[in-house]
């Protein structure tokens, strides 16, 4: 049997939220920070200030919401990546809990050093893999299928462990070069080159 709060989740699915509501706000107000912050559409001087065409970037903002919410395909892609964008977030936040329990009280537990960008590389890596899974041929099949059977078709050629190899090389000699930097936050490789 469903809950109440069960049935008013399924009410507001019926009435259009998630599908036009949700999608709309946050596409509007996304462009309109974009637009205000890049200030693509002018500013006017108000008593020697300069401010936004807040007018005229909220209509546009408004304009581009409407025309997301009218394609099916967008507005599905858009609920597809939000929701696994969460997910990435919290495996992210879970992740750093649990590095935690290896800190002492009061130590930092930010990630620093080489590691932050080894981070900051997944999470692009796994934003990108969850748009290509969101956006789908006209077959429904999506993108992210789509390239991995055309490499899985390729996987034993030449080409690409020749490309396999390169990225090998790449970094390996990339590992080689900078070692001496490995596990040090910022502050600590500043003060080695301030002390030498």
């Amino acid at each position: 049997m469903a809950s109440v709060l069960g049935n008013v989740i399924g009410f507001l699915q019926k009435i259009g939220i998630y599908d036009v509501v949700l999608p709309f706000l946050l596409t509007f107000t996304i462009v309109f920070a974009i637009l205000e912050k890049t200030k693509i559409l002018g500013s006017e001087d108000i008593e020697g200030k300069q401010y936004t065409k807040k007018n005229l970037n909220a209509m546009v903002a408004f304009v581009i919401g409407f025309l997301v919410i009218a394609s099916g395909k967008l507005v599905e892609a858009i609920t597809t990546v939000s929701a696994n964008i969460i997910i990435l977030l919290l495996l992210s936040v879970f992740f750093l809990m649990l590095v935690g329990t290896f800190f002492k009280s009061g130590e930092d537990v930010a990630l620093t050093g080489w590691w932050r960008y080894l981070f900051m590389i997944i999470m692009f890596v796994g934003i990108v893999a969850i748009f290509l899974s969101a956006i789908k041929t006209d077959a429904g099949i999506s993108w992210l299928q789509v390239m991995l059977n055309w490499i899985s078709m390729f996987w034993t050629s030449t080409a690409v462990a020749s490309i396999i190899l390169i990225i090998g090389i790449i970094v390996f000699v990339w590992l080689m070069v900078s070692p001496p930097n490995w596990g040090k936050s910022e502050e600590e490789n500043e003060k080695g080159k301030g002390g030498s």
